[in-house]
């Protein structure tokens, strides 16, 4: 099994505004050809020969672009890729004693191999979707009380 490679992309501050540019073409571009299963793209200094990419993968780049030029680090993670505690609780934003805990309390699906645990990005991915979720309704639950008290 070959290393996962999830360490988040920024782009600097002054490159935001050439990737706002390369997304308005590329939305562009696919707004008028929604029908083309596969884009040519020619790429400067390589001959000038088309290098044909899948529609998914241009659509995956126009999404990659929209976070970028918000000012937001991209990772792109496999869906089958498994994870070593560390890289999942990077991706989490939490220590690995806290993903230890969560994995233990069987919120996060994961396997041993040897003494390591290795956790399915899919598993993680789901895990954050419910934290999120939770975090959501608690967030509406604070702000109905709140109105309800004449404090918002």
């Amino acid at each position: 099994m070959s290393k996962t490679d999830i360490r988040p992309v920024r782009l600097p501050p002054e490159e935001t505004e050439t990737a706002n540019r390369a997304l308005s073409r590329v939305r562009g571009y696919l707004e008028r050809h929604r029908d083309t299963p596969k884009i040519d793209v020619t790429v400067e200094g390589e001959g000038a020969e088309p290098l044909t990419l899948p529609r998914e993968a241009v659509e995956l780049l126009a999404t990659m672009l929209a976070h970028m030029a918000a000012g937001r680090s991209v990772s792109i993670v496999p869906q089958n890729a498994e994870l070593t505690t560390q890289q999942a609780a990077d991706l989490l934003n939490v220590s690995r004693p806290f993903l230890i805990g969560l994995l233990q309390a069987g919120e996060i699906e994961y396997r041993k191999v040897g003494k390591h645990r290795r956790i399915p990005a899919s598993s993680l991915l789901e895990y954050k979707r419910r934290d999120d979720e939770r975090r959501r309704e608690a967030a509406e639950e604070l702000t109905q009380l709140g109105q309800e008290m004449g404090l918002i």
